[in-house]
């Protein structure tokens, strides 16, 4: 059986220098669903549960987890 080695680096403060800022288009989506949810849930929310199911399961798994604001 081979063995692991692993060299270590050490972390260089200098080369981390990128924007912290949001892309505006992840942004502008959150936002598109969030009033497409109010949308829903002021016109009819009895009819529109499962659609505002569906988006809201999507915002909260899908659109978090494989979408990056810094991506």
């Amino acid at each position: 059986m081979g063995k692991v080695l692993v060299i270590p680096v050490v972390p260089n403060p200098k080369r981390r220098k990128a924007s912290r800022e949001g892309d505006p288009r992840y942004i502008e989506g959150q936002r598109l669903l969030v009033e497409a949810m109010k949308y829903l849930a002021q016109s009819d929310p009895a009819k529109n549960k499962s659609a505002i199911e569906l988006l809201s399961e999507h915002f909260r798994t899908q659109f978090r987890m494989s979408d990056s604001p810094l991506g």
